[in-house]
C-alpha cells in the first residue's frame, strides 16, 4: 500500500519550520507587537494553535493573549489587534468575524496558505505560509509551521524542535499505542492546545476515540476512562504524582519530555495515520469533512 497524502506532507514539517524560522523577521511587521492587547481566532485545528499561541505570548510577557473560535469571538472587548489563522482563507466563520471587526475599526491580520480566496477582505494584512499548503484535508503541517512562525515571533529558538521534529517523522511509534483501544491526551499550559490537536486528528483521520483535558484535570474524573488497552499521551513534563496514578489504572503512558512539545505534536499525527491503517481507513479521505467548511 502506498504512503497517504498525510503521511507524505506529515515529513516535510522540519523543513517547513526552518523556512518559517527564516520568514519571522519579514513578518514582524504584521505580527501583533510587544505590549498590545491581541485575540487570536480559528476554527478547528487553527483555533487550538491559537491557544497554544496565546499562552505562549503571555508567557513571554507580550501582552494580554486570548483565543477564541472564530464562531464565538465577543465582539466589543477592545482589542488592539486580531490575529486569524486560516489555511484555506475561505472558512466561513473566519471571514464573518474579518469583516465585522475591520468594520469595527480593529487591525485584523491573517496567517494564511492562499493569498488568492476571500481572506483578503477579511483582514488588513497577511503573513502568507504557501509553502506550507496542503492537498490533504486533515490539517498537518500548516498549522504547525504556523504556530513554528509565531513562536520564532516571540524570540523562542526552534532549532532544537527542528532537530526534534525530524526524528520524530522517522522514529517507531510504541507498538502499544497504535493497538489501544483509547487514548487520552494530556498538556499544560500552551501544549494543552496541542493535546486538543493531537486528539482531534485522531478523530478526524481515524475515527477513534480520543479525549484531551489540561493534565492537572485529568484526575478530576477523565482518569476514570483509563485502564488496560488504554493509553494516555503527556504533551511536556507530567505533574508530580500523575505518572502513578496511571500506572495504577494499568494504562499505557507515552511520555516525551525530552522532546519539543510541538515535535511530539508530529508523532501523534503520525499515530492518527497508523491508527486509520489498523482500521483500514483513508486518512486522506476523513468522514463527514471537507477540506474547509463554507456555510452556505
Amino acid at each position: 500500500m502506498s504512503a497517504s497524502l498525510t503521511t507524505a506532507e506529515i515529513a516535510t514539517q522540519p523543513d517547513c519550520w526552518l523556512r518559517a524560522v527564516e520568514l519571522a523577521p519579514a513578518a514582524a511587521g504584521s505580527l501583533p507587537r510587544r505590549g498590545e492587547r491581541v485575540a487570536v481566532i480559528g476554527c478547528g485545528t487553527s483555533w487550538f494553535m491559537a491557544q497554544s499561541y496565546a499562552v505562549l505570548r503571555e508567557q513571554a510577557g507580550h501582552g494580554l493573549t486570548d483565543a477564541f473560535a472564530a464562531s464565538a469571538f465577543p465582539y466589543g472587548r477592545g482589542y488592539d489587534r486580531v490575529l486569524a489563522i486560516t489555511r484555506s482563507g475561505t472558512t466561513t466563520e473566519v471571514l464573518q468575524a474579518g469583516r465585522r471587526l475591520r468594520a469595527d475599526g480593529v487591525p485584523v491580520v491573517a496567517v494564511t496558505a492562499d493569498p488568492r480566496t476571500p481572506v483578503t477582505e477579511a483582514a488588513d494584512d497577511l503573513v502568507v505560509l504557501d509553502f506550507a499548503d496542503e492537498r490533504s484535508v486533515v490539517q498537518t503541517r500548516f498549522a504547525t509551521t504556523a504556530l513554528a512562525l509565531l513562536r520564532a515571533h516571540l524570540g523562542d529558538d526552534l532549532t532544537g524542535a527542528i532537530a526534534d521534529a525530524r526524528a520524530a517523522v522517522t522514529e517507531d511509534l510504541p507498538a502499544v499505542l497504535p493497538a489501544a483501544e483509547q487514548t487520552t491526551f494530556l498538556g499544560s499550559g500552551w501544549t494543552y492546545g496541542l493535546a486538543q490537536e493531537a486528539a482531534l486528528k485522531m478523530r478526524e483521520a481515524a475515527g477513534a476515540w480520543t479525549e484531551s483535558y489540561p493534565a492537572m484535570e485529568y484526575r478530576h474524573g477523565p482518569i476514570s476512562i483509563t485502564g488496560p488497552g488504554r493509553a494516555v499521551w503527556a504533551f511536556g513534563e507530567l505533574p508530580e504524582g500523575l505518572a502513578d496514578a496511571i500506572a495504577a489504572t494499568g494504562g499505557h503512558l507515552e511520555a516525551r519530555p525530552d522532546l519539543d512539545p510541538l515535535a511530539d505534536l508530529v508523532r501523534a499525527q503520525r499515530l492518527a495515520v497508523a491508527v486509520a491503517g489498523r482500521r483500514g481507513l483513508d486518512p486522506d479521505r476523513p468522514r463527514h469533512l471537507t477540506r474547509s467548511v463554507v456555510l452556505g
